[in-house]
């Protein structure tokens, strides 16, 4: 999932990176790729302890929400299905030729690892929404 974040700099200091979607997430650091390291362990972090609490995983909501806000905006791509759950085998029925337009996609953008990923995430952005 591609969160939107926050980054706030001024000359000769540090970088801040505030995460929106996940209250109290935010990180730091000496350089750009320095501070969006730590932000990826901060949401790590942060989405373990919600998931050890049995809370649900915050969505990432649209940049648009937050282009006013003062600071540059950028995106940390996080996998969070290790914060969904143990997984359960299912059997589901599938017309043949969506399953075909599913693994052809699949194929095509390596972002999804399997055909079970694909259909989690996207069926999380539905439910979600």
């Amino acid at each position: 999932m591609e969160y939107p974040v926050i980054i706030h700099h001024e000359k000769n200091s540090a970088f801040g990176v505030t995460v929106p979607d996940i209250p109290g997430c935010f990180s730091a650091g000496d350089t750009l790729e320095e501070a969006l390291h730590n932000t990826i362990e901060a949401i790590h972090g942060h989405l373990e302890i919600l998931a050890e609490d049995g809370e649900d995983v915050p969505q990432a909501t649209s940049v648009d929400n937050y282009l006013d806000e003062d600071g540059f905006i950028g995106f940390v791509d996080i996998d969070i299905t290790p914060y969904l759950g143990v997984t359960e085998r299912v059997n589901i029925t599938v017309p043949k030729l969506v399953l075909k337009k599913i693994d052809d996609y699949v194929k095509k953008h390596p972002e999804y690892d399997s055909r079970s990923a694909f259909l989690t995430e996207v069926s999380l952005r539905k439910i979600n929404s």
